[in-house]
């Protein structure tokens, strides 16, 4: 199969992507604490990998592919994970225009990364001025579009929000490896199925248990009756990117991968925020967003053709 026929599959993941970031702000809202909010968007997730997986049980791996998973792997949905919760807590400090932009751009440039260098198991595919011009357009777009956010975007100038903008870029750069991470632990342990419920489960232990540690403060009776019944779905609807993940990014590249992911997100998200979709607060898609979307496009189309 070509890995070009794929790509559909990969832009409805970073779609989707994106509803599931703006579905957590407002589950974030609701829930009030952070840990027990993240909590919640990932418990349907492992329902639902467990139940597909005792649905479809087969294959299973082998003692000679579990002794060659490196120690690594099963800590992909964990590594992707320090992005969502940096988003239901920091967004509102940094702004989402920052926090995207800066998020972005520690994910393209690993990912990029990790194809040149041949990191964590990839095939090394040496160094390409145009993937790298590509990945430079995409960062210039992400920085229109984080700069046409204005007054609405909050308080990303205060020094404090600037602290937290290593973090940020740690997060991102993270997520690119938390994808690398899951296509091996798939390899490992043969069923997709299988391998999302493992990567998924030490993400929910640890938010549990963090909420556990901290469990103030604690939602009000109107801030659960606040609740939609679409909230909760948040971390199935982001799933869909972890388990393409799992399927693709070993046939497509981990710079294509989350390239047209990461494109998908944005455009998906200046469409929410346009459109004021799941409550979000209206900003119009202004010349500056358009030319931020177009130079996005311009970036993907280098990485994914050179």
């Amino acid at each position: 199969m070509s890995p070009a026929l794929l790509y559909p599959f990969i832009i409805l993941a970073g779609a989707l992507q994106a509803l599931g970031n703006a579905m957590n702000a407002r589950l974030r809202g609701g829930l009030v604490n952070p840990w027990l909010a993240a909590a919640v968007s990932f418990a349907p997730i492992v329902f639902v990998f467990v139940m597909l997986f005792l649905i479809r049980p087969l294959p299973l791996p082998t003692a000679e592919t579990l002794a060659a998973m490196p120690w690594w792997a099963p800590l992909g949905g964990l590594a992707g994970a320090v992005a969502v919760f940096g988003g239901l807590a920091f967004i509102d400090k940094v702004g989402a225009g920052p926090f995207n932009g800066l998020l972005i751009t520690g994910n393209i440039l690993t990912s990029l990364a990790l194809d040149a260098l041949g990191l964590f198991g990839l095939s090394g595919s040496g160094f390409k001025p145009m993937p790298w011009l590509g990945g430079l357009l995409m960062a210039v777009g992400v920085t229109f579009i984080a700069r046409s956010g204005g007054k609405s975007d909050g308080g990303g100038s205060g020094v404090g929000g600037k602290l937290l903008y290593p973090f940020i870029l740690v997060a991102g750069a993270l997520m690119a490896i938390g994808v690398v991470w899951n296509a091996q632990l798939r390899g490992a342990l043969e069923n997709p199925w299988l391998a999302a419920t493992v990567s998924f489960v030490p993400v929910v232990f640890v938010f549990a248990l963090m909420f556990l540690l901290r469990p103030s403060p604690l939602p009000t009776r109107d801030d659960v009756a606040g609740v939609r019944w679409w909230m909760p779905l948040a971390g199935l609807t982001g799933a869909v990117a972890v388990f393409a993940g799992l399927l693709f990014v070993d046939k497509v590249g981990a710079g294509a991968f989350n390239g047209l992911l990461i494109t998908a997100n944005l455009l998906t998200s200046v469409a929410l925020d346009h459109f004021g979709w799941f409550g979000m607060k209206r900003v119009k898609a202004g010349p500056p967003r358009l030319i931020g979307a177009a130079l996005m496009v311009g970036g993907i189309v280098l990485i994914s053709l050179f």
